[in-house]
Parts: structure tokens; sequence; C-alpha cells
């Protein structure tokens, strides 16, 4: 659904540094990814996010060498990799765990990532330490024991390594998952400022969405082994493309139901649908209709509902308006809680449960309504 075939490069975008063509791994007969089609870009920050067991890390290691696909192509910059090792991928790899050596300085472990090669743009080792301890902002730590550095420093010393050789891609895996929320919020901003100065093509793997949203500049979704929707994290957010996506990027209330009428009956006293731009359509959902918006001025087109069709749509908390009457539902305040800024309230609609945030609290019996225009069609089912 979400392949990368939807999005391939258009003009005056950067080169394709990293594609993978139908790629598939099996172990015994176990598919760890399928049919993936991924194009990364030249200085991209591309994440790959989704739940545990779901192909992000597998994905990454394909493209580092550590394994081979059972099936497809593996590229950099147009040549098949296949078969090729992970030194001589020219990639830089940090790990969720640091894998700092013990009985090194944090000098030494940066510097043992020059083990295979010279430093880049004619420095000395030793220059090219400094260097990076100051990128990631760890000056003057060469001489210390890795061992009496917080977690955050060492991930960044493990970075630094990564960096060392100059690679032309750097791979990511849940490199802040063992670090505490706050930690990581700084970290990540740092890692982004560090990728966009190097102009490096990074791949990033994590199962935390809002992590994902905030650093990349395209997120791949991945459910059972396949990206379920490659785009830009404001449009994976926004306007999700399939049920899936919608209720694992951030919360979401799925409402499912039956079209009623054509798009634009009704609409502003409008009952033939001439006017321009989005119109909606009415949907029976559990004995309520709701108008959501459809189309444009495309509507007609293949794939727009039509009566009868089973229609899926989303609305996001903050867009559930409490007091809106229009596709007003009234429904019961069931628990809430309070996140600093706002309030996400649970409420009970019929069988259903919704969700809303607000600033302040609620109780009882309320009428939440939205706007058509803020409902997004992930489904529609003519059959």
């Amino acid at each position: 659904m979400g392949s990368e075939r939807d999005e391939r490069r258009g003009e005056g975008e950067p080169p394709i540094a990293v594609e993978l063509e139908g790629v598939g791994k099996r172990y015994d007969g176990a598919v760890a990814v399928e049919d993936v089609d991924l194009a990364i870009r030249e200085g991209e920050f591309f994440t790959l996010v989704g739940p545990s067991g779901c192909g992000k890390t597998t994905t990454l290691r394909l493209i580092a060498g550590f394994e081979e696909p059972t099936a497809g192509t593996v590229r950099f910059g147009g040549r098949d990799v296949s078969g090729v090792p992970p030194e001589g991928r020219n990639v830089g790899v940090v790990f969720q765990n640091y894998a700092l050596f013990p009985h090194m300085t944090v000098g030494e472990n940066v510097g043992y990532g020059l083990r295979f090669s010279d430093p880049p743009g004619d420095v000395s080792r030793a220059e090219r330490v400094r260097e990076l301890l100051d990128l990631v902002d760890l000056p003057g730590t060469e001489e210390r024991d890795p061992e009496s550095l917080s977690g955050g420093q060492k991930q960044r010393v493990s970075m630094a390594r990564a960096l060392a050789p100059g690679p032309d891609l750097l791979l990511l895996d849940e490199p802040m998952s063992a670090l505490d929320a706050r930690l990581r919020e700084r970290l990540r901003v740092q890692v982004r400022e560090i990728q966009r100065e190097l102009g490096i093509t990074t791949v990033y793997v994590t199962h935390d969405q809002e992590e994902a949203l905030s650093v990349s500049d395209r997120v791949a979704v991945m459910r059972g082994g396949t990206p379920e929707q490659v785009a830009e994290p404001r449009t994976v957010y926004r306007r999700p493309a399939s049920r899936f996506v919608a209720e694992f990027v951030g919360d979401n209330n799925v409402f499912e139901g039956t079209v009623a009428g054509e798009p634009g009956d009704g609409e502003n006293g409008d009952e033939d649908g001439d006017q321009e731009g989005p119109v909606s359509v009415p949907v029976d959902v559990d004995g309520a209709t709701l108008r959501v918006a459809v189309g444009g001025n495309d509507r007609g087109a293949d794939g727009d509902p039509g009566i009868g069709d089973r229609i899926a749509f989303c609305v996001r908390p903050q867009h559930l308006r409490v007091g809106r009457t229009e596709n007003g539902l009234e429904a019961t305040v069931e628990s809430a809680e309070f996140l600093g800024e706002t309030t996400r309230i649970h409420l009970a609609w019929g069988d259903r449960e919704l969700l809303v945030r607000t600033e302040d609290p609620l109780s009882g019996t309320v009428v939440v309504g939205f706007d058509p225009a803020d409902a997004h069609v992930i489904d529609v089912d003519g059959g």
C-alpha cells in the first residue's frame, strides 16, 4: 500500500543513495521482511518506525550488510551491493547498547572507527578524534573512561566512532531506547543537528512515533515486514494511508459507517453537488449521520465513495471540539488524563470510545463535534 514506488524522485530532488527493490528476508521459513521497496535520497534523514517485530531492524541490517536478502536487491548509488560485506559498504552503524570498549579511553573508542581507513580530510587520527568529540559536544574527553559517562554521552561517543571514517551512510538502530524520556528528547535534537551539519544520508530505526515524526525528512511506517506508508511526517500524521497507520501514529478516533448520500447532497443548501473544492458525504455511523469531506475538483474519480459503500475515516482528538453541534455526538466522560498542556478525555459514545484533548477537565455528559474537513478517509469498500 505504502510502496516507495508511490514517491519516486521528482525533478530537482537529490539522487537516490540507497534503494531496496522487492527485498525480502526469511529465517527458516518465517518472514521477517517481504516485498520492501524503498528509495532513500542523498542527505536525507529517513526513519523506519513500527511496533516490535515489524521488520524495521531487519531492514536496517540488510542495508548494512549484516544480513543478505533472500529476495530482491539492495543498491547503493545504483550499484548492487549483494555479497558486499559491511566493511565494504562504507557505512557507520550506531547500536542500541553503545558497544563501547570498556578497556579503551573515549578517544581510543572513537579512533577505533579508523582501524580500516585513514581519517578523511587529510588530518591526523588525533585531530579527527578531537573534531568528532567537538561535533558531538564532548570536547576534551579523550582520556576519560567510558564508564564515567552518562548514557547520553556514551551514545554520542558511539556516534562519533561511527562517523570517524567519514561514511557515506549512517545507520542508527534504536539508539535512544535505553535513555530516559527527557534525555531522549535532547539527544534526538543533537543527532538531527549533527546529521544536518554533515549532510550525511541517515537511516534511523525507532518504535517511538513522536521521535520518528520530530527528526525525519521522511518516514516509513512498517507493518508485518512491509512499509505501510512512506511519506513526510506531516503527511503520515495528517493523512494516514491505512487504519493501521492512523491508529499507530498518535491518538486517533476511527469511525466506520455506510455512505448515505452523494457527495455534496444537502451541503450549504446545494442539492446538486456542483460547488467547487472538497465536498462532504453523509455517512451513517451507528444511527448517527456524520458528514465527511471527500475529493475536491476531481471528485467523481475512481475511489470516491458512493451510496452504500462502507467507509472508514479518522478524526484526531484535538479536532473533536466540545460543544460543537456540527457532526455532534452526545457522549459520557469515562476518565481523564492530565498531560500538562492538555487533558486527554476518554468518552463513551454507545459502544465506542472517543478520545478528546481539551485544556480543561470535563465531567458528565457532553456534546463533541468536528468539521467535516478534519475527517480523513482511510478506507472505502465498495463491495
